[in-house]
């Protein structure tokens, strides 16, 4: 008895997933993830950095930190946990067919090197930074994630214009 379904060959597969062809959208349920949870990682960045720079208050004893300080830090540890999970979930459908499509890499290399550098500078932060090197180690993580939300922003726009 014959196959009803004709069978795709092993040769236009290879050329298919390198033509323009490619389909690189996530799925809607992805998107909303992935946009959820770095909404929550850049809100909880941005609360902390009112709390810390514009809340604070003089006490007795010196300056006193906002109590919004240590409550935006927790939101923004797991926030950061569902971002990395979010993201690992898209790296097979989206990531690394992007990479074989040569499409859009540039911005989407520089949003995979910029949460790198953000999860190590976050880590090094928490468990490894001296007092006298936390300053420096914070604003490094907080420049580096300002400048990683408009990347973030500006990725799918850049993607959408390439194709």
């Amino acid at each position: 008895m014959k196959n009803p379904r004709p069978q795709p060959s092993r040769a236009g597969h290879a050329n298919h997933m390198a033509t323009q062809e490619t389909p690189l959208r996530m799925t809607l349920s992805s998107k909303w993830a992935i946009w959820a949870s770095f909404g929550l990682l850049a809100a909880s960045g941005c609360l902390w950095l009112i709390a810390r720079y514009a809340l604070r208050t003089q006490g007795q004893f010196g300056e006193l930190p906002s109590p919004l300080e240590p409550l935006s830090m927790k939101l923004h540890g797991v926030s950061l946990l569902f971002m990395l999970f979010f993201t690992g979930s898209v790296l097979h459908s989206h990531i690394r067919r992007a990479i074989r499509s040569h499409r859009n890499r540039g911005s989407g290399w520089l949003v995979i090197a910029m949460l790198v550098a953000l999860s190590g500078s976050g880590e090094v932060l928490y468990y490894f930074a001296s007092e006298q090197a936390r300053p420096i180690w914070s604003e490094v993580h907080w420049i580096t994630g300002l400048l990683f939300t408009l990347t973030f922003v500006l990725h799918p726009v850049i993607g959408r214009k390439s194709r």
